[in-house]
């Protein structure tokens, strides 16, 4: 089931299609997966409300959210994202201790897909609740948008990442940041997204799972829902991904010297996130210019302990670097948390550009001894006000800047 509508999908629309997905269907035990808070802009609260109330007085409802290795959600971000759903319907996925092997996608496979440069096999591992035979449906839910590991967020990666294990999570970023961030971003068939096309055709297809897509873009806290896509079939997937290229892909055509990118309090509180910064401009920033993250929540670097400790100890140091540290005997901390190695890779320019944050609880030991500049949130957000700002060129003190008020939704890419 595709719903598209230009000026966005109403709500009563919303209800009438997520209701029609249920007709049929004799549940008594139903497993949702949206994202957590971190995709507050992707709809998926809003269309887990809805089905929770669809479903609450007649069936068991599980709302477990896909992490990935986030940290579980508070009490408050779950309010502010599922509403009315009880907070005592969480599940808390731990990509460490809840997951189950299901399989592995063969090396011989990942060297065809990757050309070679990544010929290990990647073992398939989903939380164990996925397995459990007393759900009638599971549904997964969440945005389709340009993304720097699988090319277009969602589908399989939901499941495969959101509700996956170490080794897939560590196997995927790699994969991804061997082949390449540039090649990969805004783009369906990548080999990461290969890779979770074959777990899912191999190992996942006798669970009753239902996927609802969206497509959204957001002015400030109102979001709009421009698509929706309901179904197993890889063609709803296709459908999404080319709607979100029309509407969340910005294409410039000249490099730009100065882009300034602000990241909402409430959504970005660590750079394994508010790297989105970095990730969704490089395609559009000239060499020599400067990136200025303005992150007034940052306080930590991963969302992970263990991956915050990793990332102060080595640092953003760009990609031959980190891959001489990952290939150092004496490193086997990186070479077992791969995802933090690619991480690293994506959140450098190698020195293209000149990358500022502002982090607002970060100390400037702490930002510059991650291999990054540094300047008081305060005093740059003076300046570069982002009450006053506007998407897009501004002119500030006579110089221009390119505003980027949510980097999560989109991708900034310069035609040459």
């Amino acid at each position: 089931m595709i719903y598209e509508r230009e000026g966005g999908i109403s709500d009563k629309e919303l209800r009438e299609a997520l209701a029609k997905s249920l007709e049929g269907r004799k549940l008594s035990k139903v497993l949702i997966l949206p994202p957590d808070f971190t995709r507050m802009y992707s709809g998926a609260g809003k269309i887990t409300e809805i089905y929770y109330d669809l479903l609450k007085d007649t069936c068991q409802v599980d709302i477990m959210p896909a992490l990935g290795t986030h940290v579980p959600m508070t009490e408050g971000e779950w309010k502010a994202f599922f509403g009315s759903v009880p907070f005592d319907r969480m599940l808390v996925h731990n990509w460490r201790t809840d997951v189950v092997k299901v399989g592995e996608v063969p090396g011989e496979f990942v060297s065809q897909v990757s050309e070679g440069l990544v010929t290990t096999g990647i073992d398939v591992e989903v939380n164990k609740r996925l397995l459990d035979t007393s759900y009638d449906l599971i549904l997964s839910v969440g945005q389709v948008v340009p993304h720097e590991v699988v090319g277009m967020a969602n589908y399989g990666k939901n499941i495969f990442v959101g509700c996956g294990g170490s080794s897939m999570i560590n196997s995927s970023h790699m994969l991804g940041a061997f082949y390449g961030m540039e090649r990969i971003m805004g783009k369906d068939f990548s080999p990461v997204r290969r890779v979770f096309d074959y777990a899912e055709q191999n190992f996942l297809m006798h669970i009753p799972l239902l996927y609802v897509l969206t497509t959204t873009t957001n002015k400030g806290d109102e979001v709009t829902i421009h698509g929706l896509y309901i179904g197993r079939e890889r063609s709803n997937f296709e459908a999404a991904v080319k709607k979100s290229q029309e509407i969340n892909l910005t294409h410039m055509k000249e490099r730009l010297q100065k882009v300034v990118v602000y990241l909402d309090p409430r959504e970005f509180k660590s750079t394994w996130l508010g790297n989105k910064a970095i990730y969704r401009t490089r395609m559009a920033i000239a060499d020599g210019g400067e990136l200025i993250v303005l992150a007034p929540a940052i306080a930590h670097f991963g969302e992970d302990a263990e991956n915050d400790k990793l990332i102060r100890k080595y640092g953003y140091v760009g990609r031959e670097n980190v891959l001489k540290l990952v290939d150092a005997p004496e490193n086997a901390d990186l070479r077992e948390n791969l995802s933090v190695a690619a991480h690293l890779i994506h959140g450098s320019s190698d020195g293209r550009f000149k990358i500022t944050y502002c982090a607002g609880k970060l100390t400037e030991e702490e930002v510059r001894g991650a291999a990054f500049n540094y300047a008081p949130y305060e005093e740059m957000a003076a300046k570069y006000d982002p009450k006053k700002l506007v998407d897009g060129f501004n002119t500030v003190d006579g110089e221009e800047i390119f505003y980027i008020s949510n980097p999560a939704l989109g991708l900034w890419v310069c035609d040459d």
